[in-house]
């Protein structure tokens, strides 16, 4: 006989629980990896094995939760800031600056770094935990984007035969180095940072200018 679906915990002190297992998950499973039992982060949080089963039902979903959170709260802001300054400025350099700066000021974060090193640890034997760092990462940044890159084409600002690989170069140019001083337990200092994301624009901007494609 099938189980009956998994009731999922609703309200306002529902939502509080919630909360504070996936802020308690998170630092659990940074000090101790994923092969962190339940009980400690049940012990972390105050809560019981079972109000965290009721809540998340695996300690995978609680992982894709954690994920979930993690980059929502570092990507919010340089949403928030894109936003303002797509509707205070026209200036593109100063548009994109301003959404790389936010970038690096959320995802460069240490917890951040760290749970991307945990989550590409495990990704070979959890393909799921990659997909959903992938899903949550700056897909909503990248959607005004992109949005703002054909309404620059259209007007003849800029040349780009294909966004989704710009989009990758200029991730490359301003925030993948601090992914990959990472790797060797190295950190960019803000000097570094800044340098990194106003040559990286200016170079984004001086090859897909018009006047730059009509030369390529």
């Amino acid at each position: 006989m099938a189980e009956p679906p998994r009731r999922t915990p609703t309200g306002e002190r529902a939502d509080l629980k919630r909360r504070a297992i996936v802020h308690a998950a998170r630092e659990v499973f940074l000090t101790r990896g994923y092969e962190a039992g339940i009980d400690l982060i049940a012990q972390r949080a105050d809560v019981s094995k079972v109000t965290i089963y009721n809540h998340f039902g695996s300690k995978r979903e609680l992982f894709l939760a954690v994920i979930h959170d993690a980059l929502e709260d570092a990507l919010q802001q340089p949403k928030s800031a894109l936003e303002k300054s797509l509707a205070e400025s026209s200036d593109m350099r100063e548009i994109l600056m301003r959404a790389a700066r936010g970038w690096v000021a959320g995802m460069a974060q240490p917890q951040v770094l760290a749970l991307r090193t945990l989550v590409a640890s495990e990704v070979e034997r959890f393909p799921e935990l990659g997909q959903a760092w992938k899903a949550n990462g700056p897909g909503p940044t990248s959607a005004i984007l992109v949005e703002e890159f054909r309404a620059r084409i259209d007007a003849g600002e800029l040349d780009i035969p294909d966004i989704d690989l710009a989009l990758v170069q200029l991730y490359a140019l301003v925030l993948y180095p601090h992914f990959a001083h990472l790797a060797y337990g190295e950190r960019i200092d803000k000097k570094r940072a800044n340098e990194l994301i106003d040559r990286g624009v200016d170079m984004f901007l001086t090859y897909y200018s018009v006047r730059r494609a009509s030369a390529r």
